[in-house]
């Protein structure tokens, strides 16, 4: 692998000319020089040491996804197709802009900061923070940021948000426009303040505005994974007095679907189910699932390019709302009239 020298002494210039062409400080620099050592570079496939690169430039070229949404089980939050998606559109973004990306997750304030101690980096994108200990430590750090899934009120901060409320409404009226009167509200723990309680407040509205009586009996909360679905699949295969499911995410959907197929009950003849994601999943699911649409990835890559924007100096919306519809698909069927 030749050196930074090998390549002055090709180039027929100092050290320091190629060191400024590596690190793009090229305004003393002749344009076909610039262009001279490129092509050694590219020749010998020189790669530059990122690590003394980001002691020249202050700057790491590193992206880092945090996520603070810890599963009450143990387990792996890249299982949910979800966050694969998100994250599937941020390392995309990463990469043609130039940066890296590291992913972690972190539980607590002093895990945080210690992470931010030990490595180096250029900014945040972060899910799941509430305006707590961790989210104070998380400003205190002055590391530009990102929030994903998130209602903090500050209007300085970087946010990439979604309808949920509108995405828990029309799911929910859908639903009761086909009939249905005993509609359950399926999710994980709903904090206040978050994303899933937005869905829920979408949801009881839709009730309300109907005439329809809620009942804290229809509100299920557990881990999103299909293993907890299908068992909550089993405990609704029981009550013979609910027609319908919304669920807040399509994975937990597909469990409910399938622990109600094990107990003989037929979607959507006996119960309909609506999911919430649009993902993969929805169109594999048998019936095909009904769902409310959001662009997981396009979520990932517009969060990359606020992020970096900012870095960079250049102007950039910093609350940015995407769109939710309904998707019909064959999990969802009209109740015939008495």
């Amino acid at each position: 692998m030749p050196t930074i020298k090998d390549i002055a002494k090709e180039a027929g210039v100092s050290v320091t000319t190629v060191s400024n062409v590596i690190h793009n400080v090229n305004s003393h620099v002749a344009p076909e020089t610039v262009e001279r050592i490129n092509k050694i570079i590219q020749k010998y496939r020189y790669t530059p040491n990122m690590s003394a690169r980001a002691l020249v430039n202050k700057s790491s070229k590193i992206i880092s996804v945090i996520n603070h949404l810890i599963p009450e089980q143990s387990g792996n939050f890249m299982l949910d197709p979800f966050h694969s998606a998100v994250i599937g559109g941020i390392e995309r973004e990463v990469r043609e802009r130039g940066y890296y990306m590291m992913i972690r997750t972190v539980e607590d304030e002093n895990e945080l900061m210690a992470f931010f101690r030990n490595w180096s980096m250029d900014g945040v994108i972060i899910t799941g923070v509430f305006e707590d200990s961790f989210y104070k430590s998380l400003v205190k750090s002055d590391i530009p940021y990102v929030l994903l899934d998130s209602y903090i009120q500050d209007t300085s901060v970087l946010n990439i948000g979604l309808e949920d409320y509108k995405g828990g409404y029309i799911a929910t009226k859908y639903l009761i426009d086909k009939g249905h009167t005993q509609i359950v509200f399926a999710s994980p723990p709903i904090y206040k303040k978050g994303v899933i309680q937005e869905r829920y407040r979408g949801y009881r509205d839709a009730l309300n505005d109907a005439g329809i009586g809620f009942s804290p009996k229809n509100v299920y909360q557990q881990e999103i994974n299909i293993d907890d679905g299908t068992r909550l699949g089993y405990e609704l295969a029981k009550r013979l007095d609910v027609t319908a499911v919304f669920a807040t995410a399509d994975i937990l959907a597909a469990g409910i679907m399938s622990g109600l197929h094990e107990k003989g009950i037929r979607i959507p003849d006996d119960v309909s189910i609506i999911g919430f994601d649009d993902l993969f999943l929805s169109r594999i699911t048998s019936p095909q699932m009904t769902t409310v649409h959001q662009d997981a990835d396009k979520r990932g890559v517009l969060a990359v390019d606020l992020l970096i924007d900012c870095l960079e100096k250049k102007k950039v919306e910093k609350n940015v709302v995407l769109p939710v519809q309904l998707i019909e698909r064959s999990s969802v069927a009209a109740l015939k009239k008495k």
